[in-house]
């Protein structure tokens, strides 16, 4: 299978076995030798023999809903637009820029899927990925990723940013870990997962949030709290969230004992300060 130009016969005519009735291509960036070549001929085969003998539009209303098919084909958009191709097979991402999708709350990963398409969180390239897919779709793939296992390697030992357990009252900053977590593990829908997220894409997103050019965030918080955060204070939470394990995000309106004890000293310790100061 070369790197470009490559094509995978598909279900064979009822007239005649030997005449084809179409092509898929497979595209440039999934060409070579490889799992992911291999994967992509696997999955359009099967789609393509799926289709034998049913009626037109049967195919695609199966394929809508398998969040799986959909991750490794790009459902709708196509194969070029296939989430693996980014995310990788185990949807932890590439570690560098690109984030991690696995264990993630179902909830926020289809939220996310519907802003992009109606570009209340304007992207380049989730864009164009997540607006050919359907409500279904959608939802079906963000259960997929999040039902998915998760990797992880052991926490950093050094500890947290005293804005992350204890935030800045003086500033109006909430600690980090009242909504994400000690360990920023993250609390359902609103409230996603940081830990194990590159750093480099958690410190892009809060740039966005500073300059208004990401805004789907529940009541203006996070736009709240980035306009406040230093560059050197934004990097350091950045870079600490990615040292610490990746796990699945605790169900909606539940939160840690942990990131309560947290915030809770955090708030004691501020107000024995501000007695202190007066």
């Amino acid at each position: 299978m070369g790197r470009s130009g490559s094509t995978v016969q598909a279900c064979p005519s009822r007239r005649s076995r030997a005449e084809p009735v179409g092509t898929v291509a497979v595209p440039p960036g999934l060409g070579g030798v490889g799992h992911q070549t291999v994967l992509f001929a696997i999955l359009a085969v099967a789609g393509a023999v799926s289709a034998c003998g049913r009626a037109p539009g049967e195919t695609d209303r199966r394929l809508s809903i398998d969040g799986r098919t959909v991750a490794m084909s790009g459902g709708a958009g196509g194969a070029a637009k296939a989430c693996f191709s980014c995310h990788g097979l185990d949807g932890m991402g590439d570690g560098i820029s690109i984030p991690r999708l696995t264990g993630l709350d179902a909830g926020y990963l289809q939220k996310q899927m519907e802003d992009y398409a109606s570009g209340i969180r304007p992207d380049k390239v989730m864009g164009p990925v997540a607006k050919p897919l359907d409500d279904r779709s959608r939802r079906a793939v963000a259960a997929y990723y999040a039902s998915l296992p998760v990797s992880s390697s052991p926490a950093s030992a050094a500890p947290p940013p005293i804005l992350w357990t204890q935030g800045d009252p003086k500033r109006g900053l909430p600690p980090c870990a009242a909504c994400h977590g000690a360990e920023g593990q993250g609390v359902g829908g609103g409230q996603p997962a940081l830990a194990g997220q590159p750093a480099a894409y958690t410190l892009d997103q809060l740039k966005r949030w500073k300059r208004a050019a990401r805004r789907n965030d529940p009541r203006g918080v996070m736009a709240t709290i980035a306009a406040k955060l230093t560059e050197n204070e934004a990097a350091a939470l950045a870079a600490w969230s990615e040292t610490q394990p990746a796990s699945p995000a605790l169900a909606s309106g539940v939160a840690s004992a942990s990131a309560v004890a947290a915030a809770a000293a955090g708030s004691a310790a501020s107000r024995e300060g501000r007695r202190r100061d007066r």
